[in-house]
């Protein structure tokens, strides 16, 4: 008999985004592994990011249960929609209107642990009734946003027999942008016991970092595994360097905080001492950017350099990295964002184009990339390396030779490797 899983997921397509990828191929290889799918997603959300090139993705045959959701980011919206979708995805700007700053202020404190917690309460009585009908089930709960763990919480007091997998994609109380939601002492306190009570009553958790997995076994008894995300494309066949321009791209959201000035101001000192490399040069940014980073570029480089492509479609995406010289993967130069590891990286594995990352010393992307020889990563103090490296790849883009990785190390964070790690993870809590 297939076992019966239960999956509480808020994002889910047409949204777009890792996040939304993540689960939509688990249950796609899980399906073909034998598993009994049942996924609760929200009726009417309101996702800060719509890809509908997703939506012909899901697979047949799954049990979907649509629960209705209140929104309280459309009520914000009546304030600016602007703003409000910039706080969906996590851009939050360093000068603040007085609106801004009571918006952020409310988020953080009167929504906890976020603004989708008042879907719990109908979430936990549909659950409820499944459940009743299926006592044996498999609870997986999946955030952010962090309020879906608080129904596998109450659904493991109401039925004991069951077994719940949290899955945390991001860490909770120490995520990057936790600390400018403005929070108070009750808010914080509560976010931290709210944390504590689920890492404690799950039967098993899982984090997507080595970082994270070591933050949360420093919190709980209760097992902690690893299971990365990945990347389900089809890897890019052709390793030689592509033609045209010398293009730098960065695919993802790009946050104030997530802004190195070394890059920029390497470019600078590139385009300065050659001419060339100017003329060459194309910085291709695809996703949601801050004005803050925006004003940087401009600031440093020629107009015509900057490409901006907004958000694009997964496919789209994927075309956008093959076509580039170099990927750049930039993450925020803080301690709490060495556990941070996008997903966009096994995507950019997969393309075999050489990545030039930066961040704090010591991130599990470093770690990854080294790993797979993928490319080069850099602190943001590295601006001699950085530059000799950026110079480096160019000169074997003038010579026909910035060819891509041809290692295939990256093979085991294929969707259907990982989903076998997560399988393994539902089928210990059975023993």
């Amino acid at each position: 008999m297939a076992r019966s899983l239960l999956i509480i997921s808020y994002y889910w397509p047409p949204a777009g985004g890792p996040g939304v990828q993540r689960w939509l191929k688990f249950t796609t290889y899980l399906q073909q592994m034998g598993y009994d799918l049942n996924l609760i997603i929200p009726e009417n959300p309101d996702y800060p990011v719509l890809d509908e090139s997703l939506l012909s993705e899901i697979p047949r045959g799954l049990n979907i249960i649509e629960v209705p959701i209140f929104e309280p980011s459309r009520l914000l919206s009546s304030l600016s929609r602007k703003r409000t979708k910039n706080l969906q995805r996590g851009i939050i700007k360093k000068k603040q209107s007085l609106v801004e700053r009571w918006v952020i202020w409310a988020r953080g404190n009167l929504f906890v642990p976020d603004a989708r917690v008042g879907w719990k309460h109908r979430v936990v009585k549909v659950a409820a009734e499944f459940i009743a009908k299926n006592p044996e089930s498999t609870v997986i709960t999946t955030g952010p946003p962090h309020s879906v763990h608080l129904n596998g919480l109450d659904l493991k007091r109401k039925f004991s027999q069951i077994k719940w997998l949290a899955d945390f994609r991001d860490p909770w109380t120490t995520i990057g942008y936790h600390h400018k939601l403005r929070l108070g002492k009750s808010a914080r306190q509560k976010h931290e016991n709210l944390e504590q009570k689920v890492l404690n009553q799950a039967d098993r958790v899982v984090v997507t970092s080595p970082h994270t997995q070591q933050e949360f076994e420093q919190k709980t008894t209760k097992p902690v595994a690893v299971v990365t995300n990945g990347y389900d494309i089809q890897p890019n066949e052709n390793i030689q360097q592509p033609s045209g321009k010398f293009k730098l791209s960065h695919v993802g959201t790009l946050l104030s905080d997530r802004n190195p000035q070394v890059l920029w101001a390497v470019l600078s000192e590139l385009c300065d001492e050659n001419s060339s490399f100017c003329n060459d040069l194309e910085l291709h940014l695809a996703g949601n950017v801050s004005e803050e980073i925006l004003r940087s570029i401009e600031s440093h480089l020629p107009s015509k350099v900057l490409k901006r492509h907004g958000y694009l479609n997964h496919e789209d995406a994927i075309e956008l990295m093959y076509e580039s010289q170099i990927l750049l993967l930039i993450e925020i130069n803080s301690e709490i964002t060495k556990a941070i590891i996008p997903g966009k990286i096994f995507e950019y594995l997969a393309s075999r184009r050489p990545i030039v990352a930066l961040g704090p010393a010591g991130a599990d992307i470093e770690q990854i990339i080294e790993y797979n020889h993928a490319g080069s990563y850099f602190s943001y103090q590295d601006h001699t390396e950085l530059k000799a490296e950026l110079f480096r790849l160019y000169n074997l883009y003038k010579s026909g030779n910035n060819s891509g990785n041809s290692i295939d190390f990256f093979r085991e964070y294929h969707r259907s490797q990982t989903t076998q790690q997560l399988a393994a993870e539902i089928e210990k809590m059975w023993e």
